[in-house]
């Protein structure tokens, strides 16, 4: 398949960090159809939260273009576990990676923030301009915060030096790939794994976190690598652009259509000792479909079915255990 900007791409020499994560697995086989020449070196060869190393990649790859989505991420229990690991191993990683890559001479620079960099009282769809009004969500803030100064960066690199940095946020991102580890994981593998084992081994129960009620907006990963590609190749701007569906759902909506597509036939309980996190948190996605023409193709129930028949053809690939 020809990718649509294989002008942009042919022949570029391209590295990604991260290429064996979440985001980085799903987005290669895109990269591959766009003619690009791609690096992307297994995380054992570079240590990205060592300068030295970051030197060591970009004089190896010598690349046009740096995709960065190495990251240290996870749900609201990791983050509040192991706030100090996610501040440092992100800001360091991410200031490095950019200072680095205009050093070498690196054309193009993009990288990822979460969605829950925004504020945590931000009105919603949350609109891009909102990510100074406020402190993020408390439980991941240290996180969140780390991932943040890429904006920062990445402008005053644009300013003093002229260089093509571009931050993009995406939304909650779910697929192949993902983090299964319930107690790392994100929403929806973590009902994606639940429920499917509780319909194998055939539990009476499942046990959900919080009331069911807040709002979220999902974003199939594969739509959100193609969106990373075309701003890549269309956009050179300073302003963030939202990467996600537009579409609010509500948590128990979300476990509702994950119990019937899994087959489970059990009851649901909620757990409201168990944090909600935000309550309400769509995105404004006005600039990615009018910047880069984009609208995510993949309905929830759809990315859902994928990404159930993905985990249980590929239980022993994916991420149960995730290592301190």
């Amino acid at each position: 398949m020809k990718h649509a900007d294989t002008a942009f791409w042919s022949g570029r020499r391209v590295l990604v960090t991260g290429a064996h994560g979440f985001v980085g697995r799903n987005l290669m086989p895109l990269l591959r159809e766009t003619g690009a020449v791609i690096v992307a070196p297994p995380r054992e060869e570079y240590d990205l939260s060592e300068q030295a190393d970051v030197r060591r990649v970009l004089a190896d790859v010598r690349p046009e273009i740096v995709l960065h989505l190495a990251a240290l991420s996870g749900g609201i229990l990791a983050n509040k576990e192991r706030p100090a690991q996610y501040c440092y191993q992100n800001l360091i990683m991410g200031t490095t990676m950019l200072h680095e890559s205009w050093a070498a001479g690196v054309r193009k620079y993009v990288t990822l923030i979460g969605g829950c960099s925004y504020p945590a009282t931000a009105p919603s769809p949350i609109r891009e301009t909102e990510l100074w009004n406020g402190y993020p969500q408390a439980e991941s803030a240290p996180y969140s915060i780390a991932k943040k100064m890429a904006v920062v960066q990445a402008e005053a690199y644009r300013r003093q030096y002229g260089f093509d940095a571009v931050v993009l946020v995406p939304g909650n991102l779910y697929g192949p790939w993902d983090n299964f580890d319930l107690n790392a994981s994100h929403v929806i593998p973590a009902l994606v794994r639940k429920f499917l084992e509780a319909r194998d081994s055939g539990q009476p129960e499942v046990v959900a976190w919080g009331t069911g009620r807040p709002v979220r907006d999902f974003i199939y990963v594969a739509d959100a690598c193609e969106a990373i590609l075309r701003a890549t190749a269309r956009y050179n701007g300073a302003d963030i652009i939202n990467i996600s569906s537009g579409v609010p759902t509500t948590i128990r909506e979300l476990v509702e259509a994950v119990a019937a597509l899994t087959g489970y036939e059990g009851t649901v309980r909620w757990d409201t000792s168990k944090p909600d996190g935000q309550p309400l948190k769509g995105f404004d996605v006005t600039r990615m479909r009018e910047w880069l023409e984009y609208q995510p193709p993949t309905s929830l129930q759809e990315g859902l079915r994928r990404t159930i028949a993905w985990f249980e053809s590929n239980r022993g690939a994916a991420r149960l255990v995730v290592p301190a």
